[in-house]
């Protein structure tokens, strides 16, 4: 399992796709937070504050996440070598679980030099250090928890088909229903007693409760039981293979 994760994270930086996807995440954020003027913009904010980061770090990778892993299986059942891989002594949960975590580690490398904006922020505020450092180390542990989840289903999307498109676009499809598809759903009838309960369904809501900084276990468990399932489910498809 060790030397598939380790063959996986080679090929992505013996490629572009590994520097191009941590750029573009490291590129867009800064443009967002230091350069263009918005609201996402921390200096027009006029609040010591991560949050603007969190807040658009959700979409930016519900379009990264999905083109990371649309390769990852997509391209083994093109080349045919997925076979050779199940034929291997590997379970298919290992195979499953290299491919993952090769994908979430790239995903982790973009995270990591954000927290350069940690002492950053820190002194901007007024007076110095006037940041909520519960509120930024609670939302980077949510960022972390929904990027894994991502990658859970952009895997399960590789492992549908063959073509790195249909696989990119089914990931991003149901990354982005799950995220703010039951908000949605919930608009429709915002007054109603079931509004409340289709917004919990969604990650979004439970990904906002712990950006405020408190760790409910509800929410961790949900994001676990997603993954999850969408992991087993993956399991069984390509078991089929075999």
């Amino acid at each position: 399992m060790f030397e598939l994760y380790k063959k996986e994270i080679t090929t992505f930086f013996c490629s572009a796709t590994g520097y191009l996807v941590v750029g573009v995440f490291l590129v867009s954020t800064w443009l967002l937070l230091w350069v263009i003027p918005s609201d996402l913009n921390i200096f027009y904010g006029g609040y010591a504050t991560l949050s603007p980061l969190f807040d658009v770090a959700p979409w930016i990778y519900l379009f990264l996440v999905p083109a990371v892993s649309m390769r990852l299986i997509a391209d083994e059942r093109r080349t045919g070598t997925l076979e050779l891989l199940l034929i291997r002594p590997l379970r298919r949960w290992q195979i499953v679980g290299a491919k993952y975590l090769s994908g979430l580690t790239l995903v982790l490398i973009s995270i990591a030099p954000t927290l350069i904006y940690i002492p950053i922020v820190w002194i901007l505020g007024s007076p110095v250090g006037n940041l909520d450092m519960g509120g930024t180390m609670g939302s980077y542990i949510a960022l972390v928890l929904l990027a894994a989840t991502y990658m859970s289903i952009g895997v399960f999307a590789s492992a549908l088909t063959d073509n790195q498109i249909v696989a990119f676009v089914s990931a991003a499809a149901l990354c982005t229903f799950l995220y703010v598809g039951f908000d949605m759903v919930g608009s429709i009838s915002p007054q109603s007693d079931w509004a409340d309960w289709a917004s919990r369904l969604g990650m979004a809501s439970h990904y906002e409760s712990m950006s405020r900084g408190v760790i409910d276990s509800r929410d961790v468990v949900y994001f676990l039981t997603i993954g999850v399932v969408f992991f087993v489910c993956t399991c069984r498809l390509i078991g089929r293979k075999k």
